[in-house]
């Protein structure tokens, strides 16, 4: 089975404009992250996506594998699915291009599923919040998942919300194991090369939170639980995280 793992990358963003090039500790973000994804067992293919003609530079002066993509995506997945068109995969799987340091057994994690049985048109990852802080923080996406391992819901919101939500708020959180959303996927080709053609959906809207589409549409996501972790880059703040944990390791 042939696995291709897709970096989108695009040099505008809102908050921190740029950010797939900034360097850390000699090298530029994509890198970094195109290094680590290359690192995941059974993977075949890294494609870095983008739009820049900056980062396409940058990708193939360090001798990644990079494709230009059109301007006008509304989202990732469209970016994605124009680059899948154009392989021979059967698995491809969506890493975040702001993730220098993303475990690549995570990535390997997340394609388990999909290897083992054919009817799993799409994965992805959880792990169990840290603390009430991410609980209630509305830019940590939260999921649910049913007995399966598939995902129920996914929300901005603290869910599994306690009815009781009172000062044991803590001890309900230990007693559910709330888990937060890793943002990396896994599609079947074809699955992928169908999903920018689903009409968009209210809760998708509602919550900006594109995986929804899927579920609405009434399409499964399996969800695996790691104990896992990654560090991704928002902000500049990030960025200085992620220098410093390269530095003291």
């Amino acid at each position: 089975m042939t696995v291709a793992a897709l970096i989108p990358a695009r040099y505008a963003s809102t908050r921190f404009p740029g950010k797939p090039l900034v360097d850390i500790l000699g090298k530029p973000m994509i890198q970094r992250v195109y290094e680590r994804v290359a690192l995941a067992a059974g993977i075949d293919q890294v494609i870095v996506a983008t739009d820049d003609r900056r980062i396409f530079d940058a990708v193939r002066g360090f001798g990644g594998e990079v494709a230009m993509t059109r301007e006008d995506h509304p989202t990732g997945t469209d970016r994605l699915a124009e680059v899948a068109a154009r392989i021979d995969a059967e698995l491809v799987v969506n890493v975040q291009g702001d993730e220098p340091l993303i475990d690549p057994r995570m990535i390997e994690l997340a394609v388990e599923p999909l290897r083992r049985d054919p009817s799993i048109l799409m994965g992805t990852l959880k792990t169990p919040i840290a603390s009430l802080e991410e609980f209630l923080n509305p830019n940590v996406v939260k999921v649910v998942t049913d007995r399966e391992g598939f995902a129920l819901y996914f929300s901005r919101a603290p869910i599994p919300h306690p009815r009781d939500f009172s000062a044991d708020l803590a001890a309900h959180l230990v007693e559910v194991a709330p888990c937060k959303h890793v943002g990396l996927y896994v599609y079947r080709r074809e699955f992928l090369l169908r999903y920018p053609h689903l009409p968009a959906t209210p809760l998708e809207n509602l919550e900006k939170l594109e995986q929804l589409r899927a579920l609405e549409h009434g399409f499964r996501i399996r969800v695996v639980e790691t104990a896992l972790t990654s560090l991704g880059v928002d902000t500049p703040e990030d960025l200085e995280r992620v220098r410093r944990t390269l530095q003291d390791a």
